[in-house]
């Protein structure tokens, strides 16, 4: 949530950064209008209990008539102060509503566009020349069938379009990469955790999630939403409490079954793994001040291009163009993964800083210098997920349809360094 103050006296500010999303301004002075509707209510209000509470002393002294007139005037006042105070509470959830509705500022140094607006931070390692090699590359799918490690006819069968089974070495590769990234993680002071999948609607809301997002599940009885990422119920851990960022950020890794509708996508990426509706995913969450935010979002970043470099990959960072951040997202960076058979980069992780906008609607504080109660700054990033098993297998593949195994991966599926077809 934008911060009603920065909102109340730099409005043209956040103004700036809808137009950099490319989005209406109109919102802007809605919610500038229900602040000025929801303070002169609370003012009104405030006034007429402060009258209250004066006539009830009045009252006590006054005798004969003055005391009659005194009790009609506090028998009046109280039926106003309780339609005022109702007016108050309604003004107050409309401007909750519509400032709910802002996404959060964006960075001066986020490029400004849309989806193919981004720019290229750096690039690492080299895509394989598979021409040169002698040989066409076949697609994380064929391979996956011939490894016996991807079972979409089946996934299909069971659960519907976008399903899948991974089994045996896909299977094992999936879980080596989410217990590397756990390690990794704890080994620079993450506290792993297993989280939830179903979170409250105030939860969810309060991530961001739900006014900028159609792609989330909802259960009606309770209601509950099944969660995108671990970055849901990891933000909403530490909702309405005090933090102690005072020695560094709190840091947490969440390993979660993840779920997305992908509605919008019907046509895109069909085939294989890249666009389903259930992954699993090992997410870095940090809460940290605001003056820690980037540092610790280039921290995050690093960890992230750790991860790859292990998975040895070629890759590519991007600063994320403005009209392609989530709504909670200040900057985002993206880490994309070379696919050969698509010629083309496709996101393998990213990692944004959401500043306070996630705190503010969490209500989560840490204590300032002067000892003054602050929203925290919120960070996430991905470690490792199912999607990178399109990247792993494409990228080491051999002309025979094996796949070799990176080094780091290779304890988990029995300290093989190649992966054969199934049946040689």
């Amino acid at each position: 949530m934008i911060d009603a103050k920065l909102l109340r006296e730099n409005p043209d500010v956040v103004r700036a950064s809808l137009t950099k999303r490319g989005e209406s301004t109109d919102l802007v002075d809605q919610v500038l209008a229900a602040d000025g509707d929801r303070r002169s209510s609370i003012a009104a209000f405030e006034s007429l209990r402060s009258e209250q509470k004066g006539l009830g002393k009045q009252v006590a002294q006054a005798k004969g008539d003055e005391r009659t007139a005194l009790l009609e005037r506090t028998k009046a006042l109280a039926a106003e102060v309780k339609a005022n105070e109702a007016a108050a509470a309604e003004a107050e959830t409309r401007f909750d509503e519509l400032a709910g509705k802002l996404p959060n500022l964006v960075s001066d140094e986020a490029p400004v566009g849309g989806e193919k607006d981004f720019t290229v931070v750096e690039e690492i390692g080299k895509p394989r020349d598979f021409a040169a090699e002698g040989f066409d590359p076949k697609d994380h799918l064929e391979l996956g069938e011939l490894l016996g490690a991807i079972d979409m006819e089946r996934g299909a069968k069971v659960s519907g379009a976008r399903f899948y089974f991974l089994k045996g070495v896909g299977a094992l590769l999936q879980l080596g990469m989410l217990q590397l990234a756990i390690a990794q993680a704890v080994e620079n002071g993450f506290t792993p955790m297993i989280t939830p999948s179903l979170v409250k609607p105030e939860i969810m809301g309060g991530t961001g999630y739900l006014n900028a997002h159609d792609d989330v599940y909802r259960l009606e009885e309770p209601e509950l939403y099944l969660v995108g990422t671990s970055e849901v119920p990891l933000a909403g851990y530490h909702m309405d409490e005090i933090l102690d960022v005072s020695a560094g950020p709190i840091r947490y890794a969440g390993w979660s079954s993840c779920y997305r509708r992908e509605a919008g996508s019907y046509g895109k990426d069909t085939r294989g793994i890249i666009r389903v509706h259930q992954f699993d995913k090992v997410e870095m969450f940090s809460y940290c001040s605001l003056e820690d935010a980037a540092a610790e979002h280039q921290r995050l970043l690093g960890w992230e291009k750790e991860m790859l470099d292990k998975m040895e990959l070629a890759y590519r960072v991007i600063d994320t163009a403005t009209g392609d951040l989530g709504a909670s997202a200040y900057r985002k960076f993206d880490c994309e993964a070379w696919v050969p058979t698509q010629g083309a980069y496709r996101e393998l992780t990213s990692t944004s800083n959401c500043t306070d906008f996630q705190a503010r609607r969490l209500n989560i504080r840490h204590r300032d210098a002067d000892g003054r109660p602050r929203p925290v700054a919120t960070l996430n990033g991905t470690l490792a997920t199912t999607r990178w098993l399109v990247a792993i297998l494409e990228t080491h593949q051999q002309a025979d349809g094996s796949v070799r195994v990176p080094a780091a991966l290779r304890p988990y599926v029995g300290g093989r360094e190649v992966l054969e077809p199934v049946g040689k």
